[in-house]
């Protein structure tokens, strides 16, 4: 019998990701390294997001916001919060990949635990072994189980729209965190304490994300947290080259921001994609997101020639999806559909004639970008402080390097 795809996934995945870090420890050059990493990174995202959509559909709506925030997310952040300390007193980097890689086992055991998703057994006709977990549940719960009314599923074309629009913002999104994750490198101080406060503030912001999306809409909680972050990366080039602390508290201000943007829109997604789609639809939206962690380290390269260039770009790019996030459908006035032909007019009357006129306003703020980045990378700091032009006798950029930087 065909197993629930997140159920096979969530395990299938896991075993990839353990097997090759295992493997990954013997390795005998930086080639092999490398190519064992790809398929490490491979099995680690494909589990994240396997475990995001199970434990979606297994619970209801405000207990799935639990599960995205203070399960998924939050015990990231504390996976994060101890590579440091483990890096920190285990200088071998094999050793330390070791000790990484033991705890994918424990994962074993849970496999006789985590049931498979009702939903998705409904969708494929699986009514006796849905109603066998729902019944379960209802027993752990304490609840008289007094049967499950299905209702017959249509199945017809999305509107593509709304699908372009939240892979554009988790392509910015997923740039802005990972280039703000690695730059910490760049930072003044210690790089394992630098670490540690970046991971912290991971661990507050999605606290704080589970109690935003308690008290507020997902749209409103989406926008808010994007506009401030974008504001805070922005005003880091005011600070002056002398107050480090205060460039490292707008910069952890912005990954807190960006950080729980990141679990919101986990959320926000989840819940408007219908369940016949939602593997599909989260997994392509995590696979667009790989793009902007592919370019994140590119940006944070910048910062060896001019340390507030990438938190312009960042900044820049996260005010492009405030402009883009208010044409989100409404979810606290729409209810969301369980099957693809629902709404379908709603789709069309929210996206279909706004999306394309929006392009304008990207083009326009693109050029700003590109105008200010330009700025910047043609003044390079002297030694005094003070900003002179680039000539070619200094150690600025190279013209091929900044035509390739424009371009980009």
């Amino acid at each position: 019998m065909l197993e629930e795809p997140s159920f096979f996934i969530l395990f299938a995945t896991m075993a990839l990701q353990t097997v090759f870090s295992l493997v990954q420890v013997f390795s005998v050059s930086w080639e092999m390294f490398c190519t064992l990493y790809f398929f490490v990174g491979l099995g680690q995202i494909s589990n994240y997001v396997a475990a995001f959509i199970l434990g979606t559909e297994l619970l209801s709506k405000s207990a799935g916001a639990v599960h995205g925030t203070l399960g998924n997310c939050l015990f990231y952040a504390l996976g994060y919060a101890i590579m440091p300390f483990l890096a920190y007193f285990i200088r071998d980097w094999r050793m330390l990949l070791l000790a990484m890689t033991l705890p994918g086992f424990l994962y074993v055991p849970l496999w006789w635990f985590i049931p498979e998703s009702p939903r998705w057994l409904l969708s494929k006709g699986r009514v006796e072994e849905a109603e066998a977990i729902v019944q379960a549940a209802a027993k752990q719960n304490g609840i008289t189980y007094t049967g499950v009314i299905f209702k017959n599923i249509n199945k017809n074309n999305q509107k593509k729209n709304i699908f372009s629009v939240f892979v554009f913002c988790r392509i910015i999104i997923s740039t802005c965190y990972f280039g703000i994750s690695l730059n910490t490198s760049n930072m003044n101080g210690d790089p394992y304490i630098n670490c540690l406060i970046s991971a912290a503030s991971e661990i507050v912001a999605y606290i704080f994300a589970w109690w935003l999306l308690k008290i507020a809409h997902r749209r409103m909680a989406n926008v808010s947290m994007m506009l401030l972050s974008g504001t805070m990366l922005l005003l880091i080039q005011l600070v002056p080259s002398a107050l480090h602390i205060v460039f490292t508290v707008l910069a952890m201000i912005g990954k807190f921001c960006i950080t729980t943007v990141f679990a919101v829109i986990y959320i926000y997604s989840a819940e408007l994609f219908p369940t016949v789609v939602r593997n599909m639809g989260l997994g392509a939206c995590s696979m667009a997101s790989r793009f902007g962690s592919v370019v994140s380290p590119y940006i944070v390269y910048l910062g060896k020639f001019n340390k507030e260039l990438p938190f312009i770009l960042m900044g820049l790019l996260m005010l492009v999806s405030v402009v883009l996030s208010p044409f989100c459908l409404l979810l606290w006035t729409l209810k969301i559909p369980k099957h693809c032909s629902k709404r379908e007019g709603s789709f069309s009357q929210c996206f279909g004639p706004t999306v394309p006129q929006m392009k304008s306003v990207i083009h326009f703020m693109a050029v700003c970008g590109i105008l200010i980045c330009a700025n910047r990378l043609l003044h390079s700091p002297t030694k005094n402080g003070d900003i002179a032009p680039y000539s070619k006798s200094s150690d600025s950029l190279s013209n091929a390097r900044l035509i390739n930087i424009l371009l980009f």
